[in-house]
């Protein structure tokens, strides 16, 4: 419901930004759809690796792994997927939702999501270039060990300790 309410407001305001200035709007509009082009391959490669993912491991297994039942093991194993992955966040947390749905834990979903966000080892060799590589892994280590924080402070929050 509050989708279709959001819906109708930004219909709304785009047609009072229209007849305000027809030229920005078309302008604006053009870019947005630019970017929704750039977005999308991205968007549907994860969400269709996903589902394969969730079709192949049931709920039961993502759970055992990744579950309230895997404990700090299950953490460990969720930051460490998520800083090897290279996965922008407009797409993580719908993928957190639905690993949440399937039986994931929270904190493991915390650290998942600290880890993808803030931990980039893809990205590692950019970084060294323009920061260098002691810069690089202090911010790298210390990103880490927060998803940590992260993880632990959502348990405590949601119960999963």
């Amino acid at each position: 419901m509050n989708s279709y309410v959001m819906y109708i407001v930004v219909t709304m305001l785009l047609i009072i930004s229209y007849f305000k200035d027809k030229n920005k709007t078309r302008m604006v509009i053009k870019k947005a759809y630019k970017a929704f082009q750039n977005i999308l391959p991205q968007f549907l490669g994860v969400i269709i690796l996903v589902g394969i993912l969730l079709s192949v491991f049931n709920a039961e297994l993502i759970s055992k792994i990744i579950g309230n039942e895997s404990g700090w093991i299950g953490v460990i194993v969720s930051a460490i997927v998520g800083a090897i992955t290279l996965i922008p966040g407009f797409v993580a947390f719908p993928t957190s939702a639905m690993l949440l749905n399937s039986g994931a834990g929270y904190m493991q979903i915390g650290a998942f999501v600290s880890a993808l966000m803030m931990v980039g080892i893809v990205t590692a060799p950019v970084e060294i270039k323009y920061f260098g590589k002691r810069i690089t892994i202090i911010r790298n280590f210390l990103s880490f060990l927060f998803c940590f924080i992260v993880a632990y402070i959502i348990g405590k929050v949601v119960g999963g300790i």
